[in-house]
């Protein structure tokens, strides 16, 4: 049963890979391309190379992540078990580029530049979202980043902030300064849109309570709203008294009532709330799923 679980995990995963390497074929040729907005990274090298010099896009892709996955295969540590997803999203993500460009008018399926900036950086973050959650990458700057960030210790943000900032300069000198503002809405959006599919939408707030009726308040907690209060014992270091410190996570429509609630039992009580993406355990969802 496990060997049987385990291939079919691996098989969800490469279908999630494949959708993702679609969709960001999509992104590129039907809405970026067609005006001159150079997506992020090696895609974006490809997109520039074939407005100016007329190479085909996918081929382009699929050549230059040539020496950088060689390049990850003797760096990293596991050698092709590292690299084997994202070898398959650069080859279905190239022969894409290419199938689509065939059959996609060459002007794109629109004509403002900003709608198609807004449409092809969302759904080229989708493609990054469900790629990242499937344990691959696009490949290009997203391996090389991997490969710095392990051997040097380079923060994975900042090889992206340098590589994007050469690509839209680039795209700024060749196409001019508008397309490169565009390009950076487009990695702009395509990042937030990133964010979205890792990590879920808000739907949590997280609560900070502090309180001289520590019993009181979780047990009104625990009974009205049903919910787990978590407490310590803490020492405000201005006035050296001693406090209780609650802690407790609610789904966004409680907010309010938690707020009521806690604040009709200890008008003086002092209480943080943050904003969480997604909560695992009891009463939320569960650790192991997608």
């Amino acid at each position: 049963m496990l060997r049987f679980d385990t291939w079919r995990s691996s098989l969800i995963n490469y279908l999630w890979i494949t959708l993702a390497a679609l969709l960001d074929a999509l992104a590129v040729v039907a809405f970026l391309a067609p005006f001159e907005i150079a997506p992020a990274g090696v895609a974006g090298l490809s997109v520039i190379m074939n407005l100016r010099l007329g190479t085909p896009i996918g081929i382009m892709v699929f050549l230059i992540n040539i020496p950088i996955q060689l390049l990850a295969y003797r760096m990293l540590p596991g050698g092709w078990r590292v690299v084997i997803k994202t070898v398959y999203v650069v080859i279905v993500f190239s022969l894409a580029l290419e199938f689509m460009g065939s059959v996609i008018p060459t002007d794109g399926v629109g004509t403002d530049p900003l709608l198609n900036t807004l449409f092809g950086g969302i759904i080229a973050g989708i493609a990054g979202g469900l790629v990242y959650r499937a344990g691959g990458s696009l490949g290009g700057t997203s391996t090389l980043a991997l490969i710095l960030q392990r051997r040097l210790g380079t923060p994975m943000s900042t090889t992206f902030l340098y590589t994007d900032t050469l690509i839209i300069g680039l795209a700024g000198v060749i196409f001019g300064w508008e397309k490169a503002l565009l390009a950076m809405v487009a990695i702009f959006v395509g990042g937030l849109a990133t964010d979205y599919v890792m990590e879920g939408p808000s739907v949590i707030r997280t609560c900070v309570i502090i309180t001289d009726k520590p019993q009181e308040i979780a047990s009104a907690i625990l009974n009205s709203m049903y919910r787990g209060v978590t407490g310590w014992q803490v020492t405000g270091m201005y006035t050296g008294d001693a406090h209780h410190l609650l802690y407790v996570t609610v789904s966004r429509t409680q907010v309010q009532e938690l707020r009521r609630l806690v604040t009709r039992i200890d008008p003086g009580v002092f209480m943080v709330i943050g904003q969480g993406h997604t909560a695992y355990g009891h009463g939320f969802r569960q650790a192991g799923g997608r």
